[in-house]
């Protein structure tokens, strides 16, 4: 569910044009906010970057989607985590890669090296319908056929290489989610992982 100030921002505004139309498809949207900066290294809330909505396509992918539904909105638990409920708040965006994607979603290591799924350890890919057609394309992020977990990534462009290898299971809602996609794979990069010289961390997320 949506955060207390999602919820009062919502009633202020009304409803989102977008999300209603995307609900009224009969998917699912959710949020993701995202700061640079902050943390337990940093005491501080982090600098803001902006929200980036999702639509989540839950009538082609009802599998994947409901598995990062339920991250967004922290319903997952698991005897890994004490039965206490986690998820992608106060994960990171592990690594960037400029004119590429921007890739995230490992709440157990924030390395890329962490694997859990609502249904186990990993799960298969459900399906190749929707392609990696521009930017702005949610695909699960995998180590070969069949092993999806938790990890995404957003596209920044086309990326149709990967097509029938990542299942896309969502799109970035709308132009201000885009812009935060955009300040995120703008944030510089060491290494040869393409690690973020500074934290990129989901400060909360949920459902609209």
């Amino acid at each position: 569910m949506a955060s207390a100030a999602a919820a009062a921002s919502s009633l202020q505004q009304g409803p989102d044009p977008a999300v209603m139309e995307a609900i009224n498809r009969g998917n699912a949207v959710v949020f993701l906010d995202v700061v640079l900066g902050g943390g337990k290294e940093d005491k501080s809330g982090g600098s803001p970057l902006g929200q980036i909505k999702l639509e989540l396509f839950v009538k082609d992918c009802p599998k994947t989607a409901e598995n990062f539904r339920q991250f967004c909105t922290g319903e997952f638990t698991s005897s890994q985590f004490n039965q206490q409920p986690t998820g992608y708040k106060g994960s990171t965006f592990h690594r960037i890669i400029k004119d590429f994607m921007i890739q995230g979603g490992d709440f157990i290591n924030n390395d890329g090296s962490g694997k859990i799924s609502i249904y186990g350890g990993s799960f298969p890919d459900e399906n190749f319908l929707h392609k990696h057609d521009g930017p702005g394309i949610l695909s699960c992020a995998n180590s070969g056929p069949n092993s999806n977990g938790c990890q995404f990534f957003i596209t920044c462009k086309k990326t149709d290489w990967l097509d029938g290898k990542h299942c896309v299971f969502g799109r970035v809602l709308d132009a201000d989610s885009m812009l935060t996609v955009r300040k995120c794979e703008a944030v510089p990069v060491s290494g040869g992982q393409n690690n973020p010289r500074m934290k990129i961390r989901i400060a909360d997320c949920g459902e609209l």
